[in-house]
């Protein structure tokens, strides 16, 4: 079964996640970023709400590779704590929509405690409410979206490469452009005319008892905890999200015939933590996915590019995903990606 043309909706944004990459690299970064240097900051908090929050995985971890003193923290618990910003603190906001209720708040709440010194903000809206309290913006550039993110979640992740970059990697913003350029373009072949994985979708949820995990380590994380969020948005089915061995501290009990676990990574042998998990958790009886440029021995097989980088992995990652909510959304019996009680903004606290 193949996947039908759509023009509007979650399918058609989808679909379209190969030109928005093309957008953001087009875009052009802002000149003030020249004027940022990490290490002259006490401490950098990376904040935003759902996937925002989780698109800054791959950041954290360059970071704190890099010996400097990085968090990230959703804006809900830093509206409860702002006392963790500090007057030295480089505050780098991710919000789609530029309107998230908490992160605003917390913006607000700031102005009268301590403000950042330097509040970098990557929004899809240069209006929004995020924008105007910037010093720096970094504009999206994915355009509108019917629901559930996804050229924005895909955006966010580039424009993230991008600035790490130009702050902190070396990369030069050419090479990193290109790279998003033949993303885009591998993208565009990977949804041109894919086969849903409908047998998997099927089969999961006439278990008796269906469950979901996702699990991802190093940078995959990103993809296994957003992966598991758009999958309850999507597909109204309930999907956890998880960091690597955090599986095993008691989630692990799930494990047996009717859990569907996706692994998220390298599929490498020299991960040792999804390589175990793969092995037991298939004697258990679980249906096990690697996502990724290999398998795990006794697992199934959602392939991303051989040799690829990082970024090109949890772009690939997510794609997979994203056919495995439609697939799954129409197994239950669902519109993939309607809405019933959320909206595509979540504006209230």
């Amino acid at each position: 079964m193949t996947k039908p043309v759509s023009t509007v909706g979650y399918l058609a944004d989808i679909d379209a996640q190969p030109d928005a990459l093309l957008r953001q690299a087009d875009g052009t970064l802002p000149a003030a970023l020249a004027g940022i240097d990490l290490t002259g900051y006490d401490r950098i908090v990376l904040t935003g709400m759902g996937s925002s929050l989780y698109s800054f995985v791959p950041v954290e971890r360059a970071l704190a590779a890099g010996g400097l003193p990085v968090w990230r923290i959703d804006s809900g618990q830093l509206l409860d704590t702002p006392e963790r910003i500090t007057a030295n603190t480089l505050l780098w906001a991710t919000s789609q929509s530029g309107r998230s209720g908490e992160l605003l708040a917390l913006l607000e709440r700031l102005e009268g405690v301590s403000r950042p010194r330097t509040v970098l903000a990557t929004t899809d809206d240069p209006t929004s409410p995020l924008a105007r309290a910037a010093d720096v913006l970094i504009e999206l550039h994915s355009g509108p979206e019917a629901t559930v993110s996804t050229k924005s979640y895909v955006n966010t992740l580039a424009a993230h490469r991008r600035v790490l970059a130009a702050l902190h990697s070396g990369e030069k913003d050419e090479e990193a452009t290109a790279g998003l350029r033949r993303t885009a373009g591998e993208l565009r072949a990977l949804l041109g005319d894919p086969p849903l994985p409908t047998g998997l979708a099927e089969q999961a949820l006439t278990a008796a008892h269906p469950r979901f995990a996702y699990v991802g380590t190093g940078p995959d994380a990103a993809t296994a905890l957003t992966g598991a969020l758009i999958t309850k948005e999507a597909s109204r089915v309930a999907a956890e999200g998880y960091v690597g061995g955090a599986f095993r501290h008691g989630p692990l009990e799930l494990a047996g015939p009717g859990l569907t676990v996706l692994l998220f990574g390298t599929g490498d042998e020299r991960d040792a933590t999804l390589s175990a998990l793969a092995r037991d958790l298939t004697a258990s009886g679980s249906a096990v996915v690697t996502v990724g440029p290999r398998a795990y021995p006794g697992t199934e097989h959602f392939a991303t590019p051989a040799g690829g980088d990082a970024f090109e992995r949890l772009v690939f990652g997510m794609a997979h995903v994203q056919q495995l909510t439609v697939a799954l959304a129409r197994a239950a019996g669902h519109t993939p990606g309607e809405f019933r009680f959320g909206r595509k903004i979540t504006d209230t606290l």
